[in-house]
């Protein structure tokens, strides 16, 4: 297996020393994002996990290796580069055999982290079920994934381009923990708010890192989805986002966009339909993602 994973060396330091380490995927800097945005984004939250006292890990796949920790030169080709390739779980042999260059989903990143040794990841929303999968049978490997491997998700909750009430019930099936920092309702990515209560509340990284060590620790392996509201300032309202969201599910239908495609069509409609709001608020709940999942990293080690 270590054929196949290059670890940075300041990420293995920090593992070796038992120094906090926070995961990051790359799908958000290829995929999520236009440039330059997305490098000045991934940058940034690199900057945040170290100002709270962790080693940020972003993980990515190319030269037949799964990197664990880039440098700035590969973040920016990872921005700018057209051949990337979209990974999830499935595709990463794959995109190995074939020396490709692959940008990390959930799942992907996940995996890889596991195997590396890192146990908490911050990303900025999870995939789940997408709306109309009693039809289509859409269903992220970002749920199968959590369900068996024990690395924690900090996100800002389910992409509400997503059906939120069908993915917890999902999680709930697959023995995940939900838990919301802070309030008793599920977060929606894009708003604080969603129209559904959270499974459980916790309110401090340190009361979250106790859970995490108590879980993994009596045997129970898999994700925890810690949930992170946007903050108030940032948010976009529940109601203006569905508008959008409505009419961006349509459009994608029109132009017949399936499968690995959808989240980044309908993201980069948002973004372009609502006048770059849900851009910038998809850049300030990463951010904040990176600051509790560092805190979070940082209050694991001390257990």
């Amino acid at each position: 297996m270590t054929d196949f994973i290059e670890i940075h060396p300041e990420v293995q330091e920090a593992l070796n020393s038992g120094k906090a380490v926070v995961a990051l995927e790359s799908t958000i800097i290829s995929h999520g994002m236009p440039w330059p945005k997305n490098v000045e984004t991934a940058l940034a939250v690199e900057a945040m996990v170290r100002e709270n006292g962790a080693v940020p890990a972003t993980i990515a796949i190319f030269n037949g290796k799964c990197y664990v920790g880039l440098s700035k030169d590969q973040i920016e080709y990872f921005g700018q580069a057209k051949d990337v390739w979209k990974v999830s779980l499935r595709d990463i042999p794959y995109v190995l055999s074939k020396n490709l260059y692959g940008a990390t989903t959930v799942a992907a990143t996940m995996r890889i982290a596991a195997m590396a040794g890192i146990k908490i990841f911050v990303t900025g929303g999870i995939g789940g079920v997408h709306r109309g999968a009693e039809n289509s049978m859409d269903i992220s490997a970002d749920l199968t994934e959590m369900a068996q491997t024990s690395v924690a998700v900090i996100s800002a909750g389910v992409k509400s381009i997503l059906n939120i009430e069908l993915t917890l019930e999902y999680l709930e099936t697959q023995g995940i923990p939900v838990v919301t920092i802070g309030q008793d309702i599920f977060p929606s990515f894009y708003s604080s708010k969603s129209n559904f209560q959270s499974p459980l509340r916790l309110d401090t990284p340190e009361e979250i890192a106790k859970m995490l060590q108590i879980k993994w620790k009596i045997g129970l392996e898999g994700s925890v989805l810690i949930a992170n509201p946007v903050p108030l300032d940032k948010e976009v309202t529940q109601k203006a986002m569905e508008a959008h969201i409505q009419q961006a599910l349509s459009a994608a239908h029109q132009q017949n966009i399936k499968g690995k495609q959808v989240t980044p069509f309908l993201l980069k409609y948002l973004a372009d339909h609502t006048e770059g709001e849900s851009l910038q608020t998809n850049i300030a709940l990463i951010l904040h993602n990176a600051k509790t999942g560092a805190q979070i990293a940082v209050a694991l080690g001390k257990n």
